[in-house]
């Protein structure tokens, strides 16, 4: 190990919850990156495993957080308030770097282009242990990505590598959302400036593990939505960008309610409508301004 460079300029933060073992791989591939990150924070976000005892045996040297079970928008709030690096990567606990990870993206932000506040890399998937294709909709990149954004999550927080700055520019993690919390996040920091990206698979993502919160939630769109409608409201898009936000959520919000209508749930159906018909008004207002 006398080769790894220490590093000051970098934070990890990992939420977890009830993942022991997949956190041992994760944390594992941080401590075998080629750099070594100032501070390592886990954020336990209420395990009732043996995850506190696992890392005070094998991993002493961590920053270990326990708080009640609130969230993984909270758990990433509080391991960004406790960061005292200039750039914090975040890692999810199921997932695992490849050694190069940190190294790769700090090179690219020091020697290539340094006006990247946002930089993320391409990722290998597996699930249930084989190896899955990604398709067309999942191909990431970089650049002015906005549009992109808006149709779904096209940024893993896995490889996201942050200047810590950005969160004061731009907000936290949105609490209230259960899931899609990086869909909005990643939107709000779109719509502002352009993202560096990095094609090499520095990422591996394990799914097919039956607490996969995608699996937990239905309708994931209707996350996407109410980040949209918040935004939306909250006026954060320019007039150009807005004419992309007003299409995509009424897409949005046509195809659950229609999906509601088709399977007779009238309470869905009548809800999402409702937001439907409101949103068509304001297209219109948008449109006459």
């Amino acid at each position: 190990m006398s080769n790894v460079l220490n590093v000051s300029d970098i934070s990890v933060v990992i939420p977890t919850h009830n993942r022991c073992e997949l956190l041992k791989r994760a944390i594992s591939s941080v401590l075998n990156q080629t750099i070594r990150s100032k501070k390592i924070i886990v954020v336990d976000n209420g395990s009732t495993d043996n995850t506190y005892e696992m890392i005070s045996s094998l991993f002493p040297e961590i920053t270990y957080i326990h708080e009640k079970r609130r969230g993984v928008s909270i758990a990433r709030n509080l391991g960004i308030k406790n960061c005292n690096s200039p750039w914090i990567a975040f890692l999810d606990s199921d997932d695992a770097w490849e050694p190069q990870k940190l190294e790769k993206q700090l090179f690219f932000t020091n020697n290539i282009n340094k006006k990247y506040r946002l930089i993320h890399t391409n990722e290998i998937w597996y699930k249930n242990d084989k190896f899955q294709n990604q398709l067309k909709k999942h191909q990431k990149s970089g650049g002015d990505i906005f549009q992109k954004s808006l149709e779904l999550c096209c940024i893993s927080p896995s490889s996201a590598f942050i200047r810590k700055e950005i969160f004061d520019d731009y907000g936290f993690f949105d609490e209230s959302l259960e899931v899609c919390e990086d869909y909005d996040m990643w939107i709000r920091i779109t719509a502002k400036e352009e993202v560096g990206y990095l094609n090499n698979p520095l990422v591996i993502k394990y799914g097919g593990h039956d607490d996969q919160l995608s699996k937990k939630y239905w309708g994931m769109d209707r996350f996407r939505i109410k980040s949209l409608e918040k935004n939306l409201k909250n006026n954060w898009f320019t007039s150009d960008q807005k004419k992309s936000v007003f299409n995509t959520l009424i897409k949005k919000l046509s195809i659950i309610s229609n999906g509601a209508k088709k399977r007779d749930n009238k309470a869905i159906y009548r809800k999402y409508k409702e937001k439907l018909n409101y949103w068509l008004l304001e297209l219109e207002k948008f449109k006459n301004e």
